[in-house]
């Protein structure tokens, strides 16, 4: 027996049914608040399999900007990153990197099993990160900044990612277990 309407439920089974599990996002180091629950909001709009984390300081979710999308997304709290990228060692890891070696962001297939990293605002991504990057992206900018806010680039990664997932059929398939739906409706 479930404690929501039959709207509700039906929405969130469809949710478990959409999810892309290969599909995961890495925020390293993120410091900022709003940046934080800015990504776990977009993260959750387009439906990622799971969001890992790790920062230096304690940071707190803003629930105004999540909107409840904490809740929705499966996520795992970071302590070693060897550990992360061992565990993930079939998964292409995409960076965002300023750099002449960088690609366009459009040009790498996120229908692959992916992990987006989403460095901090000042530093970017870590040296830990970086040696296990296999592919550095960048989004081209013809104004004088020379990057966006990083949920802003997470987003725009993660809306890139949904665009080529969509056009191959991805989000008609069904990723997750039975048994991993029928535990999370609980």
């Amino acid at each position: 027996m479930y404690l929501v309407n039959d709207e509700r439920l039906s929405k969130m089974k469809n949710i478990l049914l959409t999810r892309q599990n290969d599909l995961r996002i890495f925020m390293d180091n993120v410091y900022s608040s709003h940046n934080l629950s800015a990504i776990v909001r977009s993260s959750d709009a387009v439906n990622v399999g799971k969001l890992y984390f790790r920062h230096q300081e304690q940071v707190r979710l803003n629930d105004n900007i999540t909107m409840g999308a904490h809740k929705w997304i499966f996520s795992e709290y970071v302590q070693e990153v060897e550990e992360l990228y061992k565990k993930l060692d079939d998964y292409q890891i995409v960076v965002t990197v300023l750099g002449d070696d960088s690609l366009d962001f459009r040009d790498v297939d996120y229908t692959k099993p992916t992990l987006i990293v989403l460095g901090n605002e000042v530093e970017g991504v870590s040296k830990d990160t970086l040696k296990h990057s296999t592919h550095k992206v960048k989004i081209p900018m013809y104004g004088m900044s020379e990057s966006l806010n990083v949920s802003v680039a997470g987003a725009v990664l993660l809306y890139e990612a949904q665009r080529q997932r969509i056009s191959k059929g991805m989000y008609n398939k069904t990723t997750l277990s039975s048994e991993k739906i029928q535990k999370t409706l609980k």
